[in-house]
């Protein structure tokens, strides 16, 4: 066994730890010519947090990659993977369009655009589309005619294609659709490529070009995951994950590749239905689910132990990364774990094949956790919630699986995936043992938290955590921040 004392220890590593494998250290000039910063990310939750992670990049003269994944199948999104097939893009969308930069007037009509949701009925939703596409609609106003012209040729492109596929037993419902992600899918189609829809809204947006946004997956297909609970039961698909339009079916001992005969007269009805999903797709993959529910779930009955990608049918499978993402890994010397869903915003990232050795190389100096204020449904049940040790060791677990290690990982191993764990102490936030952290060789960092709606301080300071990050990474800009505020605790 070697203990690496902290005066020996790579650039970002703080503390004792203990492996049994031996160490390369990397050279003082692979160290310096790394300087990328990783957000792994979902959608909502850390869009709060963007201009924190900007304001990171730009002290220290660094590119900022944002991995998100697209395995999301609820709201919107369902509708367009139901009918037209590819990836859950939600998430993707809704951080092309924070990251507009808000300098004018078309900016700002550009955002509201591409963030504007059609109503939740259909007549009026459907009304209200063809308004967009004739160029008949208010949200056009502010908007350039070059601009205008281009996104509504995409827009009428994939309109088309909704009349290709309009059946007896199936048409596109509008209801509460996203036209960011209608554009997105539409560019899809039409180019053949999801980077090529990635480039072409960055472009639309003027996203700047020290941001990237990189899907996980490289793919123009619909990509399911589902969660082990401690119990055996399996439950398919992201939406019944985290927030079931209905309460949640999953049974107790189920294995995924085994949907049962409770299944069977659902499938026989799904498969009536001529859309984007093969006969014999699991019926909980394709049912709609247009309205979810974001705050009143049900607890699950047991903890979340695993997650892993599976095929239509159940079956578990193993995917490749984006090989994007996998180069900004390689040039990266900051990771940074966002707060948001831990089982279906961050782990579906880490356990795609390539991610988990990356993210251990050692050349990546710092790897930050940005604990969650609160719990929510996966890191429950409320009778026992996850610690922030708990939450350290899903990732951990995560990237072994990516890398083909047995699970669960032992607590020594966890300094490979996470060294520091920046926390609100609130009491909705999830418990750190400091000593338990010590004893494994990562840092934590305690901020002071802004309140929530509830009163109890359960939101990050945004200079604060921005300072917390810049102090854990190390600041390239010598002149400082003359405004630096006294936010940290311990």
């Amino acid at each position: 066994m070697i203990t690496m004392p902290l005066q020996e220890q790579p650039n970002g590593w703080h503390g004792s730890r203990t492996t049994s494998e031996p160490m390369a250290i990397p050279s003082i000039l692979t160290l310096t010519t790394r300087n990328g910063i990783v957000v792994f990310s979902g959608g909502t939750a850390a869009n709060s947090l963007v201009d924190v992670f900007d304001g990171v990049r730009e002290a220290n003269h660094s590119t900022l990659s944002y991995v998100i994944p697209v395995s999301d199948n609820g709201g919107s999104s369902s509708e367009l993977i139901r009918v037209f097939g590819g990836p859950g893009i939600g998430d993707v969308r809704s951080r092309l369009v924070r990251l507009i930069p808000e300098d004018g007037e078309e900016a700002t009509a550009i955002k509201h655009f591409f963030n504007y949701r059609l109503p939740k009925t259909y007549g009026p939703a459907r009304n209200e589309w063809l308004d967009i596409i004739e160029s008949n609609h208010s949200l056009w106003m502010g908007i350039s005619s070059p601009k205008k012209e281009l996104i509504r040729s995409i827009l009428n492109s994939i309109n088309v294609e909704m009349l290709k596929r309009l059946r007896p037993t199936s048409r596109f419902d509008f209801s509460g659709a996203s036209i960011g992600n209608l554009f997105l899918t539409g560019a899809r189609l039409f180019t053949g490529s999801f980077e090529a829809a990635i480039y072409l809204l960055s472009s639309i947006c003027a996203v700047p070009s020290t941001v990237s946004v990189l899907p996980v997956i490289n793919t123009n297909f619909a990509h399911h995951i589902a969660a082990g609970l401690t119990d055996g039961t399996v439950i398919t698909g992201q939406n019944n994950i985290s927030h079931p339009s209905a309460p949640t079916n999953a049974v107790p001992g189920e294995q995924p590749m085994s949907p049962g005969r409770r299944n069977l007269k659902d499938a026989e009805e799904h498969d009536k239905a001529e859309d984007a999903n093969g006969p014999g797709t699991l019926p909980s993959l394709r049912k709609p689910a247009i309205a979810i529910s974001k705050g009143d779930e049900e607890d699950l009955p047991f903890r979340i132990e695993r997650l892993w990608y599976i095929n239509p049918y159940g079956q578990q499978i193993t995917i490749p990364a984006n090989p994007r993402v996998l180069d900004a890994l390689g040039n990266a010397s900051c990771i940074i774990y966002s707060i948001g869903s831990l089982f279906t915003s961050i782990v579906p990232s880490l356990v795609l094949r390539g991610v988990g050795g990356a993210v251990s190389s050692l050349h990546i100096g710092s790897k930050i956790l940005i604990l969650n204020g609160t719990t929510d449904r996966e890191t429950g049940p409320s009778t026992h919630p996850f610690t922030a040790l708990d939450f350290v060791a899903a990732i951990a677990n995560a990237c072994c699986e990516s890398r083909g290690l047995p699970t669960p990982c032992s607590e020594a191993q966890y300094w490979q995936y996470v060294t520091h764990v920046v926390y609100l102490d609130t009491s909705t936030s999830p418990k750190v043992d400091k000593d338990a952290f010590n004893a494994v060789g990562i840092e934590t960092m305690r901020l002071y938290g802004r309140k929530d709606g509830s009163g109890k301080g359960g939101r990050y300071d945004a200079k604060a955590l921005e300072q917390a990050l810049e102090v854990i990474i190390g600041r390239k800009d010598l002149k400082g921040d003359k405004t630096r505020r006294n936010t940290l605790v311990g």
